[in-house]
């Protein structure tokens, strides 16, 4: 499916932006030579307030993260998880701009290339009505226990990787993610993350 090691990444949030927001749950499949060759998931502690309709939504409350980590716990298990592989999620900058500045208040430069499976979809199934990620589950009939739950949310999206690269068939799958992956070339003294601010 793919000739390079790809992550597979969800997370639940407290709100809708990094600046504003945290990281309440993260979950990481890491896939190379088509198979699954390490998983990570964890909810995540932090002083901010989650919404009710996040809990409501999640099923998570501030009971549930007492225990759990902080971000600069975990930092350097989750970038090493990442490290030297394409980063795939399901509308891909939201996750990764909540992973990035995460990693930026602990010191750790993050600038994986990224994958999103929603463009995915549209270029291989551009006659599909929406693509969000509760239309492709119910349209690929993907079996999902927990949903917005990161880890659930994760096989979800790995699940539909692997049925695209078997509806599609290998050229143009691999014509699809090669398209996504092209990055413009920047000024040397321009970065992805100037870019990103």
């Amino acid at each position: 499916m793919f000739d390079f090691p790809v992550v597979f990444v969800d997370i639940e949030t407290t709100g809708g932006s990094y600046r504003t927001s945290r990281v309440l749950e993260v979950a990481v499949i890491r896939y190379e030579h088509g198979r699954i060759v390490r998983e990570f998931a964890t909810l995540l502690q932090h002083d901010t307030y989650i919404p009710e309709n996040i809990s409501r939504l999640t099923g998570i409350s501030s009971k549930d993260i007492v225990d759990a980590p902080r971000f600069d716990d975990i930092a350097d298990e989750l970038a090493d998880i990442c490290e030297g592989a394409v980063f795939i999620a399901h509308n891909v900058r939201f996750d990764y701009s909540f992973l990035r500045a995460e990693f930026e208040r602990v010191g750790i430069r993050f600038e994986p290339k990224l994958l999103c499976t929603v463009r995915l979809s549209r270029e291989l199934y551009p006659n599909a009505h929406g693509h969000s990620l509760e239309k492709i589950i119910s349209r690929h009939a993907i079996p999902v226990a927990d949903r917005h739950r990161a880890m659930a949310d994760t096989r979800a999206i790995l699940s539909f990787a692997q049925i695209a690269y078997s509806d599609a068939g290998e050229r143009p799958f691999q014509t699809a993610v090669a398209r996504q992956l092209k990055r413009p070339l920047l000024p040397p003294n321009l970065t992805n993350t100037d870019i990103e601010r």
